[in-house]
This record gives structure tokens, sequence and C-alpha cells, in this order.
């Protein structure tokens, strides 16, 4: 299934996914995000990520872990799913088993199942449908129930390595953040029309 995808070069592994929150942050720019759904793949292009390292003010770990965090403290590549002001965001864990940290995915580039990504979000243009994190998780279907899926595992959701080559990273400060709002450490594709915002620090 996997060799017949024009998009998609393999499945990541956990191996694959740097051991370290901003790094990974880094690699995951360019990698696919893969949804499963009813028969179909949509697949999107991972253009935009924050990092939120370990004692990061700004991150939900920074106080701790409570049961609602369970899946942020989980082996690196896993989906932590949240809602905030009524839309889910995707994360994806970013350290050693109980280690709070993690990436938001920001925004992706659409490459398949682009008609059911419109269904979630009709009237958007193709550019708008998953341009910041709460798009993002309605155009691809993603609510709490994927909450702590692995996403180096066959399911629902899972990551990728794609199939052409990787491009230029633009650096900035994280977007809506009060806690340490200069870090720079928001990484968008150069150029790349569906990142949520061009404008960078280096």
């Amino acid at each position: 299934m996997l060799g017949t995808d024009p998009f998609i070069r393999r499945r990541l592994a956990r191996r694959d996914l740097p051991a370290d929150t901003v790094a990974l942050a880094r690699y995951l720019v360019g990698t696919l995000l893969v949804r499963e759904l009813q028969g179909e793949r949509l697949v999107g292009r991972i253009v935009e990520t924050e990092a939120y390292p370990p004692g990061d003010p700004a991150g939900h770990a920074y106080f701790g872990p409570t049961p609602r965090l369970r899946s942020l403290y989980l082996a690196r590549g896993h989906a932590y799913v949240y809602t905030m002001h009524g839309h889910n965001l995707l994360n994806v864990s970013s350290e050693r088993q109980g280690v709070g940290a993690g990436v938001l995915i920001r925004a992706a580039e659409p490459l398949a199942g682009i008609a059911t990504l419109e269904r979630f979000r009709p009237g958007v243009p193709v550019r708008d449908l998953a341009r910041g994190p709460g798009k993002l998780a309605k155009a691809f279907a993603i609510d709490r129930r994927l909450n702590g899926t692995d996403l180096c595992m066959p399911g629902a959701l899972w990551l990728a390595a794609a199939n052409d080559r990787r491009r230029a990273l633009v650096i900035s400060a994280r977007i809506g953040v009060t806690r340490a709002p200069d870090h720079p450490l928001r990484f968008c594709e150069q150029g790349n029309a569906h990142a949520s915002h061009q404008g960078g620090l280096r």
C-alpha cells in the first residue's frame, strides 16, 4: 500500500525522530501527516511547527504531569490532542517517556484526499484548508479520540517520509503565546503558501 502512494516514501519509525524537541520540530517540517479515514487516505505535507521543549513556560507540561497530559509524557512520536477555544490541536510528543514536551503541528499542505478535506471545511480555498493548527485538525478530522495514538505505527493517524526533497526553513517566534513569546521556536517551510505566516527572524 505504501509503495503505491506517489507522495509517501515510507512510514517514519521512532528511531527516525530526533530525541530533542527543537530538533524534532525542525525535522517534522517537510514530512507527511497521514490520516486513514473510512477507507480513504488523507495526506498533508507538514509545513509549519512550533516547539515546546522541557521547562518551557509556554508549554502545557510546565507545571508537571496531570492525567489530561498523559500523552504529552509518552515517548516521542505519540499524538497529544487537546482542545482550546473549541478547536482541536495536534501535537507530537517529543522527548523520552516521562518527560513532558511536544511539537505543535501548525499547518500542512494538502496532497491527497483534498475533496474530503474540503468537505470538512466547506467553502475554503485549498491554500487555507489546513493553514493553522485548528484548521488542520478540522480538515483531517483529528479530535480527542486520537489522543495518545502512536504516530509511528499503522493506524488512523501516522507520520511518513515524503518522496520529494526538503526545503529551507524560516525560523521565528511562536504565535499567540504570552510566556516566552520571543523564543525562536517556530519553523516553517520557506516560500510555502500553506504556512500560516512567512515572517521570520532568520
